[in-house]
C-alpha cells in the first residue's frame, strides 16, 4: 500500500464527509474532465503513421502514471475511466470550435458549480484551496469510493479512514472563522 496515496486519499476524505458532497462530486468532477479532454485533442503534438497524438492523449498518460503509482487496482480503473472521457472528449472535439467550445464551457462551468454546491452542504472549501495536488486526487477518490463501496481493497479503506480525522482540524478553524 502507497502510504503516499493514503495520505493523500485522508486528506481528500476529510474535505469530503458529507454524502451529498461526494453526490455532487460524482457529478462535477467527470465534466471537469470532459470538458479539459476537448481543446486539448485540437493541440497535436506529432503524428504516428495516420494517428496525431495530442495533448489529451500526454494527459492521459501522464495522469495514468501517476494514478497507477498510487495503487495500481484504484489507478488501472481510474485509466478505464479517465480513457472513456478522452474518448467522448474526442468525438465532441471532431464537431468542430463552436460546439466543442460550447461543450467546453457548459461541462466546466456546470461542473464547478456542481462541486462548489456539494462544499456548500459540506461547510468547508474545496481540498484542493489548500493543497492543489487535490486536484488529481479527487477523479481518483471517486474510483476508490466506488471501489470500497463493493467491498473491494478494505485495507486501504480502513488506513484512508484511520487517517482522514487528523485533516478535519482545519475544518473546525474554518467553520469558526
Amino acid at each position: 500500500m502507497n502510504p503516499f496515496f493514503v495520505e493523500q486519499m485522508a486528506m481528500y476524505s476529510a474535505y469530503h464527509r458529507d454524502r451529498r458532497n461526494r453526490a455532487t462530486h460524482f457529478i462535477g468532477i467527470p465534466a471537469i474532465i470532459l470538458a479539459i479532454f476537448i481543446p486539448l485533442h485540437w493541440l497535436p503534438l506529432f503524428t504516428v503513421g495516420d494517428n496525431t497524438v495530442t495533448l489529451a492523449v500526454a494527459l492521459w498518460l501522464a495522469t495514468g502514471a501517476f494514478y497507477l503509482w498510487l495503487d495500481r487496482t484504484v489507478g488501472g480503473l481510474m485509466v478505464l475511466v479517465a480513457f472513456a472521457l478522452m474518448l467522448i472528449a474526442k468525438q465532441i472535439a471532431a464537431q468542430g470550435g463552436m460546439i466543442g467550445w460550447g461543450a467546453f464551457a457548459v461541462l466546466f462551468v456546470g461542473g464547478w458549480i456542481f462541486q462548489l454546491v456539494g462544499h456548500v452542504f459540506e461547510g468547508r472549501r474545496p481540498a484542493l484551496a489548500d493543497n492543489l495536488l487535490q486536484a488529481l486526487i479527487g477523479p481518483c477518490f471517486l474510483v476508490a469510493e466506488t471501489v470500497f463501496a463493493l467491498g473491494l481493497k478494505p485495507e486501504l479503506h480502513q488506513a484512508v479512514e484511520a487517517r482522514w480525522k487528523q485533516y478535519s482540524v482545519g475544518a473546525m478553524r474554518e467553520r469558526a472563522a
